[in-house]
């Protein structure tokens, strides 16, 4: 898929650069027409940094960032038809938290984990105003930052 996006992201108080790296890769990996950034954002800790929602506003996508709790994803997949996690933190804690909690359809969820010195080095580009090309290819991610390309991978948390 080659696509152009143009969103804005602000940066809450208390969110660090790897997890609003996190939410905006997120969306780039997972664009598809009506995704959104949740419009209560971090303040509303029950709902999810991401979400799509259908014609008759169910919702059909939710995604989360970090290591959520097991309480917390069993119930978006208990209201979204499809759930999915992109971690900036060892994933270990994230499969530990779903195979010990009670999450409803935990075998379905799509969990994914960025490479923390790829998110680290592109923290250090962050600018008030960013302009990037990211290339995906098998799971390896090129982020080019004005002249600079930065490599990192995602690659799936398997249950």
């Amino acid at each position: 898929m080659y696509e152009f996006l143009d969103f804005r992201v602000a940066q809450h108080p208390s969110e660090t650069y790897p997890y609003m790296l996190s939410r905006v890769l997120a969306y780039c990996l997972s664009y598809e027409e009506r995704l959104e950034f949740t419009p209560g954002g971090l303040a509303d800790p029950e709902a999810p940094a991401l979400r799509k929602l259908g014609l008759q506003n169910s919702v059909e996508l939710w995604i989360e960032i970090g290591n959520p709790s097991a309480r917390k994803l069993h119930k978006a997949s208990k209201v979204a038809k499809q759930v999915r996690v992109y971690t900036y933190k060892n994933p270990e804690v994230l499969l530990n938290e779903v195979r010990g909690g009670d999450v409803h359809r935990a075998q379905e969820l799509q969990m994914y984990a960025f490479d923390p010195k790829f998110l680290e080095a592109a923290s250090e580009k962050v600018e008030k105003n960013n302009r990037w090309t990211l290339l995906v290819q098998q799971g390896t991610l090129d982020l080019t930052i004005g002249e600079e390309t930065l490599t990192g991978e995602v690659k799936p948390a398997v249950l």
